[in-house]
C-alpha cells in the first residue's frame, strides 16, 4: 500500500528545531484543531486517561484537558522541545502531562486509553499498520480514536512547481484517504468515518510558503529525497514556474485534509495479520474457567 518511507529521525530533527517558533507559523493546524474537536462529542462518556499523540507545543493538549478537566490527559511527542514549549500550555489549574515518545511504540499499558486525538501527526508516520496496530493495542473497547493528516493533494502547487524544474523528489507524499480507511479497518478499528476538506492559503511570494514549512517543521523528510544542495538558478526557477499558479496577486499553496474517527474493538475481535490472515487476541481473565475437566 505504501510505496515511501519517511526519515524518522529527520522528523524528529526538523520539528524540534522548529519548536521553539512553531506557534508563529501554525494557523492550519489551529483551524483543523477545531473541526477535529467536534469529532469528540461522538464520545458520550467521561474518560479516564486521554492520549494526544504529536502533542507539539501542546494547544490541543490544553484543549482536551479544558474540555475533560478531571482526566488525565498525556501529551506525546516524538520532539522533546517541542514538549518543552508545550509547558507553557500546561497551566498549574489544569495541567497535563509531557511524555517524549514514538507513536509506534507507545508507552501505555494495552486497553488504558479512552479518547486518543492526533492532529496532522499522522502523515509524519509511513507505517499506517503499525500505527493504528499501537492505537488497537492502547484504546479501550468502545474508547475514541480522532485525528486529522494530510492527503495527496496537499502542496500540489509546489510539487507542480519542482516537477517543472527536474524529476526529483522536493515535496513530502500523503497517502489518499481510502488508504488511510484501509488501515483503520484492517487494524480491526470498529466504525471508521472519514472525510476531507481542502484549505487554501495564499502567499504575496512563493518564498513566504518554503519559510512557513520550515517554521513548522513540515520540509520533506522521505527518504528517497535528493541528498545534494539545490543550487541558487535551479531554485530560481522553481520559483517562476510557481508564479504560474498566481491569482489575484496572491501564490496559493493548498492543503488537502483528512479527518477521522473510529472506534477500540472489543475484546477478540479479529483484526488482519500481516501475512493476510486474521489475529484475534484475548485477555487471560477472560479464558479462566473455559477448560473442559
Amino acid at each position: 500500500m505504501n510505496e515511501f518511507h519517511l526519515d524518522r529521525t529527520l522528523v524528529r530533527r526538523h520539528f524540534a528545531r522548529a519548536a521553539a517558533g512553531y506557534e508563529r507559523h501554525d494557523a492550519l493546524q489551529r483551524a483543523v484543531q477545531e473541526g477535529l474537536l467536534g469529532r469528540l462529542d461522538f464520545y458520550l462518556e467521561q474518560p479516564r486517561l486521554v492520549l494526544d499523540v504529536g502533542a507539539g507545543t501542546g494547544r490541543g493538549s490544553a484543549l482536551l484537558k479544558k474540555r475533560w478537566p478531571q482526566a488525565q490527559v498525556l501529551a506525546l511527542d516524538l520532539a522533546l522541545p517541542m514538549l518543552r514549549e508545550a509547558r507553557r500550555h500546561a497551566g498549574w489549574l489544569k495541567p497535563f502531562q509531557r511524555v517524549c515518545a514514538d507513536a509506534l511504540a507507545l508507552p501505555l499499558p494495552d486497553h488504558s486509553v479512552d479518547v486518543l486525538h492526533s492532529n496532522l501527526c499522522f502523515q509524519w508516520i509511513d507505517d499506517l499498520a503499525a500505527l493504528f496496530g499501537e492505537c488497537v493495542r492502547v484504546l479501550r473497547p468502545g474508547g475514541l480514536l480522532a485525528f486529522s493528516t494530510f492527503g495527496p493533494d496537499t502542496l500540489r502547487e509546489l510539487r507542480a512547481a519542482w516537477a517543472a524544474v527536474d524529476a526529483r523528489s522536493h515535496v513530502g507524499r500523503f497517502l489518499d484517504m481510502h488508504d488511510v480507511g484501509d488501515a483503520m479497518i484492517a487494524a480491526g478499528l470498529r466504525d471508521p468515518v472519514l472525510d476531507v476538506d481542502r484549505y487554501t492559503l495564499t502567499y504575496s511570494e512563493p518564498a513566504e510558503l518554503l519559510k512557513e514549512l520550515k517554521g513548522l517543521g513540515a520540509t520533506h523528510a522521505d527518504a528517497a529525497r535528493g541528498r545534494g544542495l539545490t543550487g541558487k538558478a535551479h531554485y530560481r526557477r522553481m520559483l517562476a514556474a510557481y508564479e504560474e499558479f498566481r491569482s489575484d496577486g496572491r501564490i496559493p499553496a493548498t492543503w488537502e485534509v483528512v479527518t477521522a474517527h473510529a472506534w477500540g474493538p472489543p475484546p477478540g475481535q479479529a483484526r488482519r495479520g500481516r501475512g493476510g490472515g486474521e489475529i484475534a487476541s484475548f485477555s487471560v481473565d477472560s479464558l479462566r474457567g473455559s477448560r473442559r475437566r
